[in-house]
């Protein structure tokens, strides 16, 4: 899907993707959503650009993420959509400046597009009053996504941890597979939080090469603005990434709490089953001895035989039971 989008009095505004040149330098950004070859001879003509593919937008090389071709800047980080879920998933998007027009690739719609579409269409301050403004726009709606995200999930993180370390009174065999659900939570975690550092780290050479190039092509008063709001980008994707390390601290130790009280609650009911092995191997032996085929026993002939056996037995039984509770083994 190809939208075009031009500045109106600083307001981003829908248009038809112009057959022009006259009509062609109006826009600001060029949106291609899971483009078709079609859309892609069309951009490509009418800017004189080699539009990438998908599987050249996945390469991990910088060299081919980050480069200039025929006047255009190509720029390429790794987003996350589906960030309200621990379902996110990568997907790569390429940003491309030619003169004053953007044009974005991507292969998935991060609801960041979206909501920066929909205030730069209402709000002036939210910066589309040229392509590397939209593009700058973009890459913040971006970060203030990934924000979010981090602080959702560091809520979730609090909550896993009072559940690993409250609530004592639970059933042992209820607590162990509790503490077992909570490892698959906090595997999703860690999984969501590399996503977000390989995200950051993308956008952060990426402003950085960009800046890099601002530097070397325009120095003007308008680069040096650029540069700025570019640094604060690139100190937000930072410090979100430091953020981020935080969380996944924070996962590795309650995940090693989580093992360790699994062991102690497993470890538990070894004990209680050693426990009652050693209160019932006194009256086994009692049991065991009268239970022998001798002719000549004494007790078998006394009247009281029967009561005074089981009486040693429940006796053998107690005595074991009440020395372990004394000393704290129970």
């Amino acid at each position: 899907m190809l939208s075009a989008y031009r500045s109106n009095a600083e307001l981003l505004a829908a248009a038809e993707f112009p057959g022009s040149g006259e009509e062609l330098s109006a826009l600001v950004w060029i949106d291609m959503l899971n483009p078709t070859a079609e859309e892609d001879r069309a951009v490509e003509e009418a800017l004189g650009i080699s539009i990438p593919s998908q599987d050249e937008m996945q390469e991990i090389e910088l060299s081919s993420r980050l480069y200039a071709e025929n006047g255009a800047e190509f720029l390429t980080m790794t987003a996350l959509a589906n960030l309200d879920s621990d379902e996110a998933v990568k997907t790569p998007i390429t940003f491309i400046l030619k003169r004053s027009a953007l044009v974005t690739v991507r292969w998935s719609d991060p609801r960041p597009f979206t909501a920066y579409r929909m205030r730069a269409a209402r709000q002036k301050e939210a910066l589309s009053g040229s392509g590397e403004q939209v593009m700058m726009g973009l890459l913040e709606a971006l970060v203030d996504r990934t924000a979010d995200a981090l602080e959702r999930v560091g809520n979730e993180i609090d909550a896993i941890s009072r559940a690993v370390f409250g609530n004592k009174a639970r059933k042992v065999n209820k607590k162990t597979h509790d503490l077992q659900a909570v490892i698959e939570q906090l595997g999703r975690k860690s999984e969501l939080l590399t996503m977000v550092q390989e995200s950051l780290v993308s956008l952060g050479r990426l402003t950085a090469y960009h800046v890099a190039l601002e530097q070397v092509s325009k120095p003007t008063p308008s680069a040096r603005e650029t540069k700025s709001m570019l640094k604060m980008i690139q100190r937000d994707a930072v410090s979100l990434g430091e953020h981020a390390r935080g969380l996944i601290g924070r996962i590795n130790f309650l995940l090693d709490a989580t093992l360790g009280l699994i062991n102690l609650e497993q470890n538990q009911i070894i004990k209680i089953f050693s426990v009652a092995a050693v209160v019932f191997l006194p009256p086994t032996l009692v049991a065991s001895i009268y239970g022998m085929n001798f002719e000549f026993m004494p007790e078998l002939a006394w009247p009281f035989g029967y009561p005074f056996a089981l009486g040693l037995m429940v006796l053998s039984a107690v005595l074991p039971y009440l020395f372990f509770k004394r000393k704290g083994w129970l």
